[in-house]
């Protein structure tokens, strides 16, 4: 009797033994995944190659997760057990998308959905996947204890491979620009049209260069932000690039640059104009130029202002485009105009929120949200076409699927990082001259914030020649708004400012 007992138990303690040691492979093994992935990939796969592995590597991780443990659940549990591995090793990077979510904001949602959602899909869909197929592989494979997955399940388990193949086959897809054509369709010669990404600052970063004569001058485009990316925008009109080669700069933790953001501790003011140096100086190596002109807007033309400053001998001329002189008191500005916007319109929860927060500056970035978030509401003008900005400028071929996610992410990460460093900038008192040619251009209805400001400096400042353009109809963004106009601008500069 004792002897049928014995052996009437021993597959029951054998099995046990066997499921308990599945799960613990099962748990080291997705727990060094987590591991690993915090330190190569900290804010989720954000290129292309980081993307695709990802998927791949996650999906073998869950099948062997799945096949140790013999277990449905481990679909479920593999996933869990790598969030909260990759979350505990990834502390200490920062940043709006990879820091404690702030999901009673709209832009703490969005931020939310940038960081974790997207690395959901990219990350989790894969293990989760694969420890299902790893559980019913585990069955077939007759491992004690192990349960084949229901007809549900086998139908999620196509519909999540399809998703995964799906993804990958957009994430796949690489950037390019197109080439520049003559009257025969056939590529112009001489031209020069090239997205390439080269070491600046010791940083991976992205410049889209095209012109139809290679020889022509030189024209380096400082996006706004900072965060931004314009290579959509400098897409949709062509007109630049008859008379110049346009250079159009992705700066460090922006668009197609945004995977060179870290380490954030080196992300500086000063580096920032160091890297502008040093991209000019590549451009003036690379087409054999003594000078080159330099367009800035937004926190572009901060940066461009910056840089001419301290390197006058690399510039034929500067032009600053929605032309930024303290950001600081342009915020405190915005704010006075968003709450007596908000007191018209009788919108009293933004007009208390407002007044809860008092003026900028703020610690916290989010508070900001309603200062600037309401720009086009109360700034509202006869032909305002958002159709010029993000997001409707990203889908142009010279963005891959995950650039067009950095885009936003930019926005957040790298604005996060060097807006506070602004706060102590104004021209009127750090920049009281400039000794290259300054062309401001300015649109009729830019808000009274960035205007005032705008209009006092210029007067202020001393250069050996200073002009300044009023873009009739547009607003912030004149160079979008009328690129035409804005091309036969530049031209004229070339014209009075070359040689």
């Amino acid at each position: 009797m004792t002897a049928t007992l014995t052996a009437d138990r021993t597959p029951v303690v054998s099995t046990r033994s066997q499921w308990r040691g599945g799960t613990v492979i099962a748990a080291v093994l997705v727990i060094l995944s987590g591991v690993v992935a915090a330190q190569l990939v900290p804010r989720g796969p954000v290129t292309t190659m980081q993307a695709l592995l990802s998927m791949a590597i996650l999906l073998v991780i869950g099948i062997g997760a799945g096949v140790a443990t013999g277990r449905r659940w481990s679909a479920l549990g593999a996933p869990l057990l790598f969030v909260v591995t990759f979350e505990v090793a990834r502390l200490g990077i920062v940043g709006p998308t990879v820091e404690a979510p702030r999901l009673t904001s709209l832009y703490g949602i969005i931020a939310f959905v940038l960081g974790r959602g997207i690395a959901a899909v990219l990350m989790l869909l894969p293990l989760l996947v694969g420890a299902l197929i790893g559980a019913d592989l585990a069955a077939r494979l007759g491992r004690p204890g192990a349960r084949r997955i229901a007809t549900a399940g086998r139908v999620g388990v196509v519909i999540g491979l399809v998703a995964l193949l799906t993804q990958g086959f957009f994430i796949a897809r690489p950037a390019s620009t197109a080439e520049i054509l003559g009257p025969d369709g056939a590529r112009m010669p001489g031209s020069v049209s090239e997205l390439i990404t080269v070491p600046i600052g010791g940083h991976d970063q992205s410049l889209l260069i095209r012109g139809r004569d290679a020889s022509s001058p030189v024209l380096l485009f400082l996006h706004g932000g900072p965060g931004g990316t314009e290579l959509g925008a400098m897409r949709r009109d062509t007109s630049l690039e008859d008379d110049f080669v346009v250079v159009t700069w992705d700066q460090r933790g922006s668009g197609r640059s945004y995977p060179s953001l870290d380490p954030t501790s080196t992300l500086t003011l000063d580096g920032m104009v160091a890297d502008t140096i040093e991209v000019t100086e590549y451009l003036l190596d690379r087409f054999d130029e003594e000078r080159i002109y330099l367009v800035g807007q937004s926190w572009g033309s901060t940066l461009g202002v910056l840089a001419a400053q301290e390197r006058p001998d690399l510039y034929s001329a500067f032009v600053g485009v929605g032309q930024m002189v303290s950001q600081r008191e342009t915020d405190v500005m915005f704010w006075e105009d968003t709450l007596a916007w908000a007191e018209g319109a009788g919108d009293s929860g933004l007009a208390r929120t407002l007044r809860k927060n008092g003026p900028p500056p703020y610690d916290d970035l989010y508070e900001y949200e309603p200062v600037v978030g309401t720009e086009h509401s109360w700034n509202d003008y006869p032909g305002l076409d958002l159709s010029h900005e993000m997001p409707g400028t990203l889908f142009v071929p010279e963005y891959s699927f995950l650039d067009r996610i950095n885009a936003f992410r930019g926005f957040f990460d790298t604005n996060a990082t060097l807006y506070p460093q602004l706060q102590g900038i104004d021209f009127r008192v750090d920049v009281p001259a400039l000794e290259v040619p300054y062309v401001m251009v300015i649109g009729e209805h830019e808000a009274r914030g960035r205007a005032v400001l705008a209009e006092e400096w210029f007067d202020l400042v001393e250069a050996p020649a200073k002009e300044r353009v009023v873009f009739e109809g547009a607003g912030h963004r004149p160079n979008f708004d009328d690129p035409a106009r804005f091309a036969e601008v530049m031209a004229s500069v070339a014209s009075r400012f070359g040689g």
